[in-house]
C-alpha cells in the first residue's frame, strides 16, 4: 500500500476520532449538567454492558481482514465475496443473538441497579441497543470489505459525517424536551444511516454479490473470537465492576476520565489507520526482508509521537477535568492518582499496538489467544479485590497490572515469530520513549503557567506543553536516530 494511501487514511480517520471526542465531551457535559450524574452514570453503565454483546467488532472483524488481503491482492472477486458471505452469515446470527442478550439484560439489570424505575431503565436499554442491532445485521462486512482494501478513509468519511449530523440533533433536542429516552432514541436511528450507506457503496462499486456464498468457513474465526471476547472483557471491567460494587456517580466520574483515556486510544488508533493492511499485504506477498525494513521505519515514527502525546496528558488530564466540571456540584470528580494510572495505562497499551498490529497482519490469533485470556483474568481479580479499599484507583490499578502482561506477550512473539530478530531492538526504543516521557514531565513542572481554571488558559497550557515535549523528543531523536532519519528522508 502506497505511503500517500495510509496517510490519507489516517488524517480521515483522526478527523473522524476527533469529532467523536468532541461529541463526548459536548453530550456528556449537557446530560450532567440537565439529568444530573446519576442519569450520565447509567447511560455509561448501560451501553458498557450492552458492549459485550459486540465482540466481533474486532474479534471476527480483524480475522476476516486478514483473510481478505491475499484476494485483494489478487483480485480474486470470487473468493473476497465468498469470505464476506461467510461473514455476512456469521454477523446475522450474532444479531440475533443479540436480541437474546437484551431480553436477558432487560429482566437483569433493573435488579442490579434500583435507583430508577424498571420501566425507565428497560425504554433505556432497548434505544440504546437499537444501533448496535442494526449495525450487525445490516452488513457490517462491507465495512470490513473497505478497510481491507485500503479505503478506511471512505468509513472515516461517513462516519464523520453522521457523527456531526447526530451531535447537532442531539445538542438541539436536549435544550428544546427533558427526556433522556426520545433524545437517545433519535440519536441511535440516525446512527443507523453509516452500515447502510456502506452496503450501498460497495455493492454499486465494487459488484460484490456476497449472496448465496455462506458455505465458506472462516478459519480461525474462534480464536479471533476468544481474543475479543477477552478483550471486551478486559474493556469494560471497571465500568462492570464499579455498577456492581460501587456507585453510579463513581461510573459517571469514571467515564469523564475513560473519555480522555478513550480519545487519546482513538487518536493512536487514527494514526496507525490502515497499518495492519499494509503489514497483512506485504506478508501475503511473503516478502519478510521488506517487512522488517518497514516496520523499523514505522517504530521509529510512531514511537516518536507517543511521549509527546502521553507526557502531555499526564500533565493536563487533572487541568482538563477541573475545566471540564466547572459548575458540577453533585460529585467530585478530581482524583490526581486516578487520572494519572488511567493515563499510564493507555500509554502501555500505545506501545504495543505496532507489534498486535503485525499479529493480526499474519493472523497469529490462536497463538495469541491465551494472553488476551490471562490479561481479562487479572484484570476482573485485581479490580474486583480492590475496588473496595481504593474504589476508582483500584479499577486503574486492575487494568495497569493486566496491560502490562498482555504488552509484554504482544512484543515478545511479534519479536521472535514474526520479525524473527532480537527483542533488545524493541526494548531499546521502548526505553527511550519512557525516557522522553519522564524528562518532559519533568522539564514541564518547572514551568509556570498560569493557574487561572477557565478553557483559554488549558488550551495555552496545552500548546505550551505539546511545544515542549515536541521540542524534546526532537532533539533525543535527532541524536539517536541520526542514521535511520537521513536513510528515511532519502527514501522519500
Amino acid at each position: 500500500m502506497k505511503n500517500n494511501v495510509i496517510l490519507r487514511n489516517s488524517l480521515y480517520e483522526l478527523l473522524y476520532q476527533l469529532l467523536i471526542i468532541i461529541r463526548g465531551f459536548i453530550l456528556s457535559k449537557l446530560i450532567i449538567n440537565v439529568f444530573g450524574s446519576n442519569i450520565n452514570g447509567l447511560i455509561v453503565s448501560i451501553t458498557n454492558f450492552l458492549a459485550y454483546i459486540t465482540l466481533l467488532d474486532a474479534g471476527v472483524n480483524v480475522v476476516i481482514k486478514s483473510r481478505l488481503y491475499k484476494p485483494i491482492v489478487d483480485d480474486d472477486k470470487e473468493q473476497i465475496a465468498k469470505i464476506l458471505g461467510g461473514a455476512n452469515n456469521f454477523f446475522k446470527r450474532i444479531a440475533l443473538i443479540f436480541i437474546i442478550y437484551i431480553i436477558g439484560l432487560l429482566i437483569m439489570y433493573p435488579l442490579i441497579n434500583n435507583n430508577f424505575k424498571w420501566d425507565f431503565i428497560d425504554l433505556l436499554i432497548i434505544v440504546i441497543s437499537i444501533s448496535t442491532f442494526i449495525e450487525y445485521y445490516l452488513n457490517i462486512t462491507y465495512r470490513i470489505f473497505l478497510q481491507a482494501s485500503g479505503k478506511s478513509y471512505i468509513v472515516s468519511i461517513v462516519n464523520s459525517i453522521i457523527t456531526i449530523i447526530s451531535t447537532i440533533v442531539v445538542v438541539i433536542l436536549i435544550n428544546k424536551i427533558h427526556n433522556i429516552i426520545i433524545i437517545k432514541l433519535i440519536s441511535n436511528l440516525i446512527l443507523i444511516l453509516s452500515p447502510i450507506i456502506f452496503s450501498l457503496y460497495t455493492k454499486r462499486k465494487y459488484k460484490l454479490n456476497i449472496k448465496n456464498k455462506k458455505e465458506y468457513k472462516i478459519k480461525d474465526k474462534w480464536d479471533g473470537l476468544y481474543q475479543h471476547i477477552a478483550w471486551v472483557i478486559y474493556n469494560k471491567t471497571d465500568i462492570i465492576v464499579l455498577t456492581l460494587f460501587s456507585s453510579l456517580i463513581n461510573v459517571s466520574i469514571y467515564s469523564i476520565y475513560s473519555f480522555v483515556c478513550i480519545g487519546l486510544r482513538n487518536l493512536i488508533n487514527a494514526i496507525t489507520s490502515g497499518i495492519d493492511a499494509t503489514f497483512g499485504k506485504i506478508i501475503a506477498k511473503g516478502n519478510f526482508d521488506l517487512l522488517n525494513k518497514k516496520f523499523n521505519i514505522y517504530e521509529i515514527i510512531y514511537y516518536s509521537l507517543i511521549p509527546i502525546i502521553f507526557s502531555t496528558a499526564i500533565l493536563m488530564i487533572i487541568p482538563f477535568v477541573k475545566v471540564y466540571t466547572i459548575g458540577i456540584n453533585d460529585a467530585n470528580y478530581i482524583n490526581y492518582p486516578f487520572g494519572i494510572i488511567m493515563i499510564i495505562c493507555q500509554f502501555v497499551i500505545a506501545i504495543r499496538i505496532p507489534y498486535r498490529a503485525l499479529i493480526h497482519g499474519i493472523g497469529h490469533f490462536k497463538e495469541t489467544k491465551n494472553g488476551a485470556i490471562i490479561e481479562c483474568i487479572l484484570n476482573i481479580l485485581i479490580s474486583i479485590i480492590l475496588v473496595f479499599k481504593l474504589g476508582l484507583v483500584g479499577v486503574a490499578i486492575g487494568s495497569l497490572v493486566s496491560t502490562l502482561v498482555r504488552t509484554v506477550e504482544f512484543i515478545y512473539h511479534a519479536n521472535k515469530y514474526i520479525l524473527k530478530r532480537n527483542i533488545i531492538s524493541s526494548i531499546k526504543k521502548i526505553l527511550i520513549i519512557i525516557v522522553e516521557t519522564i524528562i518532559i514531565i519533568l522539564v514541564s513542572k518547572y514551568i509556570s503557567y498560569g493557574s487561572d481554571i477557565n478553557y483559554l488558559n488549558f488550551f495555552i497550557n496545552l500548546l505550551i506543553t505539546i511545544l515542549i515535549s515536541t521540542i524534546i523528543v526532537g532533539i533525543i531523536n535527532l541524536i539517536l536516530y541520526n542514521k535511520e532519519i537521513k536513510n528515511l528522508i532519502k527514501l522519500n
